[in-house]
């Protein structure tokens, strides 16, 4: 997906003011207008420049794009990293299902998805307005329960016009049996309302940091056990490590690669629980002496066990 520097389409600094962005693109709209200039491209800029503007006019669309531009290491194909957004905080105004089509991909690949979940509420006269923020959490903390210290950042619009990013800090209690893609609703810590009316809530949106070990699916936690050819292949009884602390766990004799064992009730705790899923990958043990390689040089001679059987040769 090619990148666009949307600063250059305008023809702007980055650190240029609202102001001056909306300037340029009106400049540059009437020229590159289809019912004015004659240049073969006109069409194609002119949509260009209206993309480019949907962004930058905004200040929070213009932060996201800023904050997510740090990322980008050059060259054409581009896809963002799945966290950029993490403690970005914004207000809801997102894109509307026809606006989205009409722009290109890799401007839906930086805001389709914001659009597509907002759920801006339609606030009372006077009420302030919702804001979002997408966060990230431990996976053991949804099975404990937590108290963590969060950081959100939203941009903020200066008196010159300029756009910077205001930090803040919040205590937000993480309830036990939280998923991927839960929001938390903490009221009263949205935009101030007008004339002394309510201020708005703030939404959090649960996500999960990357595990060294677990994967998740919905409820459902996955854990790639290694064990030997002998536990596999004789069955054993060994430790495997939860988010709840190590269990014992059965291996069932002539157990293959791959062999998926179900532990109901251990997964992300709820009314119905998730299941934890223990799956087995056989490690072969190094051929680190020459003892190691006469035993391997034994069982050759002595097994006969052929795993290419299946595949005529």
């Amino acid at each position: 997906m090619e990148y666009k520097d949307y600063y250059e389409v305008l023809g702007v600094d980055r650190k240029v003011t609202q102001d001056e962005i909306k300037k340029s693109y009106r400049k540059l709209a009437r020229k590159y207008h289809p019912d004015v200039s004659k240049a073969a491209d006109a069409e194609s800029r002119f949509k260009e420049l209206g993309e480019a503007y949907e962004v930058l006019k905004d200040p929070e669309k213009r932060a996201a794009y800023d904050q997510l531009g740090a990322n980008w290491q050059g060259g054409q194909d581009f896809r963002p990293p799945p966290d950029w957004d993490g403690g970005f905080e914004y207000s809801g105004r997102g894109f509307g299902q026809n606006q989205e089509t009409a722009f290109s991909d890799f401007f839906e690949s930086l805001f389709g998805q914001r659009g597509a979940a907002d759920f801006r509420s339609s606030p009372s006269r006077g009420q302030g307005e919702d804001h979002h923020a997408r966060v990230f959490i431990d996976l053991e903390d949804a099975y404990q329960g937590a108290e963590r210290t969060l950081t959100l950042s939203a941009p903020e619009q200066d008196s010159e016009g300029h756009v910077r990013m205001k930090e803040r800090t919040l205590k937000v209690r993480i309830p036990k049996g939280v998923k991927k893609g839960q929001h938390i609703r903490l009221a009263g810590q949205g935009n101030p309302g007008m004339g002394g009316g309510p201020a708005g809530d703030l939404y959090l949106q649960i996500e999960f940091n990357p595990h060294s070990i677990y994967r998740v699916e919905e409820r459902d936690v996955y854990l790639e056990l290694p064990v030997t050819p002998w536990e596999a292949a004789l069955g054993a009884a060994v430790k495997a490590p939860t988010p709840e602390g190590p269990v014992d766990l059965k291996i069932p004799v002539d157990s293959s690669q791959g062999r998926k064992l179900r532990l109901k009730g251990k997964g992300i705790p709820g009314k119905k629980p998730g299941n934890l899923y223990v799956v087995l990958r056989i490690e072969l043990p190094p051929v680190s002496s020459k003892r190691d390689k006469e035993i391997y040089q034994k069982m050759a001679k002595e097994m006969a066990f052929n795993p290419r059987i299946n595949l005529g040769v």
